[in-house]
């Protein structure tokens, strides 16, 4: 049911400012019976909601994870396990918290309330703070200070606290910074101005469009960014021309259509990663790689991998290894060539590295021309804020919330990005979606971003275990494939690894110890901005920059120290860098159009699997 419907009584309502709310004006008996109607309206949105979700009886597994709140074993063994304060550095804090608070409170009571040119601590990044209100209205001022004020001490409180291994005191400051930021007077209706003032305004309405947003929310277990109907894939997002040439039980091979008479000898194949889809590649025509990489005469292979559903229950990593080597020797036999360019993105690029380890041992190493590396990690000593996710009792979880369909609804991963950068994916959102009842904007970005995919349990919970906990991959031998010991020091394919300087995801300084573990040339190229648009950054956009180092160094430091900086994209380097390592080019004619060679079309571009 739409939140705007029952119409709103036919009355005509003064016009309402703040001073309603400043106490400066009395409301009118046509103001209360609004809303008083708005607050009714609520009241049903929410009976109704509740009506349904009554209807649909919880899994064991969530019920079991709810009862355990109420289970004192379990709140007794978290008491046991709390951390312990450093007492020195914990009396130095709250003696200077004293002084910071008495002074805040003295400067009040003697009439020094913050006015127009008064503005928090941070005002000048932090966007929650913005509106007019919060620098020029006393109370709202002295609210984001005081917040502000609160907010840095509890910070700075985690870092005092002894007796814990690295890893748990950072996953402390990570649960503090969450608190910290659902905690700010800007997520809540009565202390956000610019919700007060639009609450006016509308008469309530952007309250009633806000709770159907978050209804709808609650019902789909998943936070909504963009319009969810303003894109369709094959029709404005994921529109490069192309064929799917061959389908397993676990990927689909896309074959993209020559945009150019000839074409590079050498075929280029995409193994994007299978925890989001691969048309971040393909966005639209103006950010699309997929469509620029085809302009530039490279014959295109991406691999759209299959969302895991019921029947993936025994997929593991060999799986994907395995779909990599079979992927590289469908287009080696489609267009009887001997070698094939590749690139790995994030987890597929982690993959990738074990194929090419896996192929090196087994002699084969010749398959594969060239490898470049988006944003991927194979030695996860310094993964980043995510291996504050994994340990034993996550693990378990996992278990819990897969038990029954064998895979992990993919919006339990995208819930965990987006508490990675919280105050922009969640609450920037809450407030938007919720409080101020705006209309989603239209973002193929977004879109994508929410486009979530399932994941295989067996293959998540060994990912998680062998890599990021025990970073298994960089110890020689520690990881069989199919039979085959995987050493990284045995990769000899020349490699371009490429970073994003602001990467949240795959830290920029993780990813450069690929350079540490292989073998052979290689190259590091540094991007500008992070995991998603520093590789997804066209020439024409003419945004952030990219540095290189030609000087063979040893530490992400050191090449940062000795590097060139280049404005814009940089694609054209990467297209420089290939063309090296096989500049040959043919006709763009037979096998090189899709459905043409001996793999017959099956459809067309982006195929089902992505829909899926």
């Amino acid at each position: 049911m739409s939140a705007s419907s029952p119409e709103a009584p036919g009355i005509d309502f003064p016009d309402m400012d703040m001073s309603a709310f400043a106490g400066e004006a009395m409301p009118t008996l046509e103001d209360m019976q609004h809303w008083t109607w708005v607050m009714g309206r609520a009241q049903q949105m929410m009976m109704e909601h509740m009506a349904e979700m009554a209807s649909k009886q919880p899994s064991q597994s969530v019920a079991s994870s709810v009862a355990q709140l109420w289970d004192p074993a379990y709140w007794q063994e978290q008491m046991t396990n709390m951390p312990k304060f450093d007492p020195t550095q914990l009396f130095e804090m709250q003696s200077q918290f004293w002084q910071q608070g008495l002074n805040f409170w003295q400067g009040l009571l003697a009439g020094e309330v913050p006015g127009d040119d008064a503005k928090p601590a941070n005002s000048k990044v932090d966007r929650r703070f913005q509106a007019e209100e919060w620098n020029s209205h006393p109370a709202f001022s002295t609210l984001a200070q005081g917040y502000t004020m609160v907010a840095e001490h509890l910070l700075r409180l985690t870092d005092t606290v002894d007796g814990v291994d690295p890893k748990a005191k950072a996953q402390l400051r990570f649960a503090m910074q969450n608190i910290v930021d659902a905690s700010a007077p800007s997520n809540f209706v009565f202390t956000n101005p610019a919700v007060i003032r639009k609450t006016i305004e509308t008469k309530g309405q952007n309250l009633l469009t806000g709770l159907e947003h978050m209804l709808t929310d609650i019902r789909k277990g998943q936070l909504t960014h963009t319009d969810p109907n303003a894109f369709e894939l094959g029709r404005n997002i994921a529109v490069t021309p192309g064929k799917v040439v061959h389908e397993t039980a676990l990927y689909q091979l896309i074959q993209y259509s020559p945009a150019t008479d000839k074409v590079l000898q050498t075929p280029m194949i995409i193994f994007p990663p299978w925890i989001n889809r691969f048309y971040i590649l393909d966005l639209n025509e103006k950010k699309s790689f997929v469509k620029w990489a085809v302009e530039q005469g490279i014959t295109l292979f991406m691999v759209s991998w299959k969302s895991a559903d019921s029947s993936m229950r025994d997929i593991i990593w060999d799986d994907y290894v395995r779909s990599q080597i079979d992927a590289i020797d469908t287009v080696r036999e489609l267009l009887d060539v001997p070698d094939v360019h590749t690139i790995g993105y994030c987890v597929a690029g982690t993959t990738l590295a074990a194929t090419l380890a896996m192929l090196a041992a087994r002699d084969q190493a010749d398959k594969v021309k060239s490898a470049t590396f988006f944003t991927a990690q194979v030695d996860f000593a310094h993964a980043g804020d995510l291996k504050l996710f994994i340990d034993d009792q996550q693990l378990k979880l996992i278990d819990t919330v897969a038990a029954d369909c064998g895979y992990l609804d993919g919006r339990y991963m995208a819930a965990t990005f987006n508490m990675l950068r919280g105050r922009d994916l969640i609450w920037n959102y809450v407030v938007n979606n919720y409080l101020l009842g705006e209309d989603y904007p239209p973002f193929d970005l977004l879109h994508w971003n929410g486009d979530t995919t399932n994941l295989p349990v067996k293959w998540h919970k060994a990912y998680l275990a062998d890599l990021y906990r025990d970073n298994k991959l960089v110890q020689p031998g520690a990881i069989t494939i199919d039979g085959t010991p995987i050493d990284l020091r045995k990769i000899t394919t020349p490699v371009l690894v490429q970073a994003g300087k602001e990467d949240h995801i795959a830290p920029a300084d993780s990813v450069w110890k690929i350079m540490d573990h292989v073998a052979g040339d290689r190259e590091f190229m540094l991007a500008g901005s992070g995991h998603i648009a520093g590789v997804v950054n066209p020439p024409a956009a003419k945004k952030y920059q990219y540095w290189t180092n030609p000087e063979e160094t040893g530490s992400l430091e050191a090449f940062i120290a000795g590097a060139e900086e280049h404005p814009g994209s940089w694609w054209p380097y990467w297209l420089q860098w290939l063309e090296k390592q096989a500049p040959k080019k043919v006709a763009a004619k037979g096998a090189r159009i899709p459905g043409k060679g001996d793999k017959p079309a099956i459809e067309d571009a982006p195929g089902r699997y992505v829909k899926q």
